[in-house]
């Protein structure tokens, strides 16, 4: 029975993985998520059922559109799979409760976040208002908003203050409802540990790319997700940065 469970956990992420590439794709270009139905991004031949089954379509074509033998990007199946482990990771965190599909779905929006961030350097708000609306939807709800108010209004007044400083936009309007989706997930202090985690995720990849920029969302979320996953070792992780 636990197998069978898990197994289901995994193939629903996959799909859910499936509907993200679209939303990855589609919400950049301002286009409609739900029409027209997915077609061939080389020849424009409309698929069929089969082609878009999770990870086994792309295998079965030998990562290649079936009509035209143009290639089909590797990023569609690794989306896919990875969204599949990120369910289930939160499943085995959390069990099979009522709000496990309200958590994964944020931290799925979370991902898409993460992918269109990193091709377009651009976060799209709808995307963005979607992860913090699922975010809340936990057992103490007024705990998870109060804390979502709290993170994205401090991480706000600390991005309006660097900029008086700086004399130019030190942080997006992205960031601060990330900072509010993190809040209702991880409440206090693991919003903390997992800005702070950030942080150190974010200081290699912005060394090496320092001219060309490095968007900060992909590891706000990657913290996120981490510190959810680990949050008793995140605690004390926190407490020996200030304890010793």
């Amino acid at each position: 029975m636990e197998l069978a469970v898990t197994l289901m956990v995994f193939i629903f992420g996959i799909m859910i993985g499936s509907f993200l590439n679209v939303v990855i794709y589609r919400i950049p270009k301002g286009e409609n998520i739900a029409f027209p139905a997915s077609r061939c991004q080389s020849c424009g031949t409309p698929l069929k059922w089969y082609h878009n089954i999770p990870l086994f379509s792309w295998i079965a074509l030998g990562g290649k559109c079936a009509f035209c033998k143009e290639k089909i990007s590797a990023q569609y199946p690794v989306v896919e799979f990875l969204t599949g482990v990120i369910f289930l990771a939160l499943y085995f965190k959390l069990g099979l409760v009522w709000y496990l599909p309200f958590v994964a779905a944020s931290f799925a929006a979370l991902f898409a976040l993460v992918v269109i961030d990193f091709e377009y350097m651009a976060v799209p708000d709808n995307v963005n208002f979607t992860a913090l609306a699922f975010a809340l939807v936990q057992p103490d709800f007024v705990n998870a908003a109060l804390y979502a108010v709290i993170a994205a209004g401090g991480l706000y007044l600390i991005g309006l203050l660097s900029s008086l400083i700086a004399k130019r936009q030190a942080m997006g309007g992205a960031d601060v409802i990330v900072a509010g989706t993190m809040g209702a997930l991880l409440g206090f202090p693991g919003f903390f540990v997992a800005i702070f985690l950030s942080a150190i995720l974010a200081i290699i990849p912005a060394l090496i790319w320092r001219e060309k920029g490095v968007p900060f969302v992909p590891f706000l979320a990657l913290a996120t997700l981490i510190t959810y996953l680990f949050d008793t070792q995140a605690a004390d992780l926190l407490e020996l940065i200030i304890y010793g």
